[in-house]
């Protein structure tokens, strides 16, 4: 059996790989400086997923690790990613920013397998409803924007609000298509 580590403290991320290996081990790295510098998102993500396989130091002690980021593209600047808000202030403000409106979002996600990372990363479009006050408030309120790009989840309490437009829906959740075909691939080779 394959010693499988989700380095992410993502439900979604997890939820995902358990799926496929149900002796997964999820434990977050700690302390992972998730700047990039002024480049288009694309490579910020990609920068961002370098920097936690970097981190890891015990590569021997399991057969697959996993690392992924995810953000998400401002609708009016490329440049300009939306991270994970802080506070409910800044969660109302991306939500309000990205309401009735298409944006973009990337994960980049690092496979490491036979001694070696492989990088991918993709992208997917997102398109939101026109949230009312009530429902801006309620999201809010809620609390489902906590440790989420952009103030949401699209597999959660955003799922009656937004729309895939393009891509995958893993992408949106955390991990690149890309890699999660792998991931896929790689499960069925040991299964």
């Amino acid at each position: 059996m394959l010693r499988v580590w989700l380095a992410s403290a993502s439900a979604r991320r997890q939820q995902m790989i358990t799926e496929l290996f149900p002796n997964l081990v999820s434990k977050a790295l700690i302390g992972i400086d998730e700047t990039a510098g002024e480049i288009e998102v694309e490579e910020q993500v990609l920068e961002i997923c370098k920097k936690k396989a970097d981190a890891i130091k015990n590569l021997d002690e399991f057969d697959l690790i996993i690392v992924s980021d995810t953000m998400l593209a401002d609708p009016d600047v490329d440049k300009v990613a939306l991270g994970k808000p802080k506070d409910e202030v800044e969660a109302a403000m991306m939500l309000h920013r990205l309401s009735g409106r298409r944006h973009r979002v990337w994960s980049s996600t690092g496979i490491y397998f036979s001694g070696a990372w492989i990088f991918y990363t993709d992208s997917s479009i997102v398109e939101f409803q026109q949230l009312s006050d009530e429902d801006l408030v309620e999201l809010v309120l809620n609390g489902s924007w906590k440790g989420k790009a952009g103030g949401y989840d699209l597999a959660g309490e955003m799922s009656e609000f937004a729309s895939l437009i393009d891509g995958s829906q893993s992408t949106v959740l955390g991990i690149a298509e890309s890699a999660m075909k792998s991931i896929e691939e790689i499960s069925k080779e040991f299964s």
